[in-house]
């Protein structure tokens, strides 16, 4: 049986190879004989039907969290901002998310505020409220009247970057905006804005300068009429990052903002001042909180509503990337500080310590303290949405948040 392969393999082989071969010259050929025929497009897009986008991450990491506005009636209920990627809201505690923003104007968000009278109200600042290279801009402020289902804009279109809004508790066609202004060029709607008509009018009651914004304002939880704004000088180029000067400074009204003044009394005036984060403590309101940027840089506090003002530490974060302070609910000796590693202070801002950072990513912006029960925290970083029971000694990390911001893509 092997012979008879051999001899049969050797036979055809012999075959192959004795066949004259082929010239391979080119035939002309006229044009004028060919004839195209046309030949129906036979691929229906019902083929292609079972082929569907998935998200396969992330497995690690999610992207930059801007903030997470907690519904204070039902904590089940909280949105999730991202710098780069929407609002993400859930209704049962984390367990899903559903994107609510990805139809309109922005994907860069900077501030969501909800009505303290009406949960159903929202408010959102877009273009991200940092001032790093990688920042997208926005187009204006929104407004949400369904909690979220829908959503209008309500104008502030060239400010491009929002700090922070606040809703008058008292009324809820009151609303205050800090819009914070363009980061790469000078002018834009820039300034502390006020709607008196839920939205559809705004008039600029404090502005200083087309090249220095807002970026916070906080209200006096006892009294709507008291207002505290910071302003910051900042400019970005290519080359380089303006991160303050003589125009930055907090500002306080107490007749709604129909005028305002300076703070004195020990709070720093140097000529290259950066920018102010500031936080009230809602245990004690008399009890303000400030972070600043600039030669004096440190954390100072007023226990006068801002009459007076004592460096409690020569603590510090970088102010183009971070700056915000945030109160204890129950303590008004603690306060945490967003910056790389989340820091914690105990003793009104004498000494700082890391909070947690075990298992968790760094680089923080928010971090929302439970008020039944301080153990309990949510922080949002630039990777991504994490959740602590035991005071930050262990996390759990939200996966279910497809927000990871891309820098580059490559192939292969």
């Amino acid at each position: 049986m092997k012979l008879l392969s051999i001899l049969l393999f050797i036979i055809f082989s012999f075959k192959i190879f004795s066949q004259p071969k082929k010239s391979t010259k080119a035939v002309p050929v006229s044009t004028a004989a060919i004839t195209v025929i046309p030949v129906a497009d036979t691929i229906k897009s019902d083929v292609f039907a079972g082929l569907t986008m998935r998200s396969i991450g992330p497995a690690l990491v999610s992207g930059r969290i801007n903030q997470v506005v907690v519904n204070p009636k039902n904590f089940s209920e909280y949105y999730v901002v991202v710098a780069s990627g929407g609002i993400w809201k859930t209704v049962n505690a984390g367990t899903t998310y559903t994107p609510i923003f990805d139809t309109y104007g922005s994907y860069s968000m900077g501030h969501l505020t909800m009505d303290p009278s009406n949960s159903a109200i929202l408010w959102l600042g877009t273009g991200e409220s940092n001032n790093q290279r990688s920042v997208a801009y926005g187009d204006g402020i929104y407004k949400s009247e369904d909690a979220g289902k829908t959503w209008k804009n309500m104008g502030l279109k060239s400010s491009e970057h929002i700090g922070t809004i606040v809703v008058d508790p008292n009324n809820s066609d009151i609303v205050y905006v800090a819009a914070y202004g363009p980061l790469w060029t000078s002018g834009g709607e820039r300034g502390i804005y006020k709607t008196i008509d839920g939205g559809k009018t705004w008039k600029a009651i404090l502005t200083v300068s087309e090249n220095t914004g807002f970026n916070e304002i906080h209200m006096d939880p006892r009294n709507s009429n008291v207002l505290y704004a910071a302003a910051h000088q900042r400019q970005r180029k290519v080359f380089t990052y303006i991160g303050g000067g003589p125009e930055s400074a907090l500002y306080k009204s107490t007749d709604a903002g129909a005028t305002w003044n300076k703070v004195g009394g020990g709070f720093p005036k140097d000529k290259d001042l950066g920018r102010i984060g500031l936080a009230i403590s809602p245990v004690n309101p008399d009890m303000i909180y400030a972070i600043v940027e600039g030669e004096e840089a440190g954390l100072f506090r007023s226990i006068d509503r801002g009459a007076s003002w004592e460096k409690r530490s020569s603590f510090q974060t970088s102010g183009n990337y971070y700056q915000e302070l945030f109160c204890d609910p129950k303590n008004e000796n603690r306060l945490w500080a967003a910056d790389v590693f989340l820091q914690v202070s105990d003793d009104g801002g004498k000494n700082f310590r890391r909070f947690g950072e075990k298992n968790k990513h760094v680089d923080n912006h928010h971090i929302w303290i439970d008020p039944t029960n301080t153990d309990h925290t949510l922080v949002g970083c630039d990777g991504g949405l994490y959740e602590s029971w035991d005071d930050g000694q262990n996390w759990q990390f939200k996966s279910n948040l497809p927000v990871t911001q891309f820098y580059k893509v490559s192939v292969d």
